[in-house]
């Protein structure tokens, strides 16, 4: 599938457990553990991109300091690792492809198809579609892969990728069937 990658967006320490500690993060762990683990025996790349901020980034203004670079708060949680083969990059915005190199690494990847999960699915989830939907990539949401504080906000965030960017919204187990079946055919 050397069209498709995985973007998965700020599942860090200080989301899941810490700082702006999102409690609903905690049902998308198992989902992504699968849908991971699915896309590398597929041969899908796995792209994290995280916030790692400086002290003077001016997100701190408004969400206080939170997954500083370097610190334990701006690590993928552990039951995410990374694996061998799988790409990590930092951000300072909630748009992934804001000063990342992300675009030129899906270019390289000959990425089509993003696959977005993670965290927030109003926020920085929505941000990275909207750069993505002007590069011209197709969008995945992943319904039970993409969290946010409130259901309302998650049903909101995933409302406004379909509609305002033709996002297809689906869940783990339909992607994972397919790359199932296509490893079958």
């Amino acid at each position: 599938m050397p069209d498709e990658a995985i973007v998965l967006v700020d599942m860090v320490n200080d989301f899941v457990t810490g700082a702006l500690e999102c409690e609903r993060a905690e049902r998308i762990i198992p989902r992504l553990q699968t849908l991971l683990a699915e896309a590398r025996t597929a041969g899908v790349p796995v792209i994290y991109v995280n916030d790692a901020h400086l002290e003077d980034d001016f997100e701190m203004e408004l969400w206080g300091e939170h997954a500083m670079k370097g610190s334990e708060g701006a690590d993928i949680i552990p039951e995410l690792a990374p694996a061998d083969g799988d790409y990590v990059l930092e951000k300072r915005t909630y748009s992934a492809f804001y000063d990342t190199g992300l675009d030129q690494l899906l270019r390289s990847l000959e990425a089509e198809t993003l696959y977005i999960t993670g965290l927030h699915t109003n926020m920085c989830c929505r941000h990275t579609s909207a750069d993505a939907y002007f590069r011209g990539y197709d969008l995945v949401a992943l319904s039970d892969g993409c969290e946010a504080f409130t259901e309302e906000a998650h049903e909101q965030g995933l409302d406004y990728l379909e509609t305002v960017y033709g996002a297809e919204i689906t869940d783990v187990d339909a992607v994972v069937s397919a790359w199932r079946g296509a490893a079958v055919s």
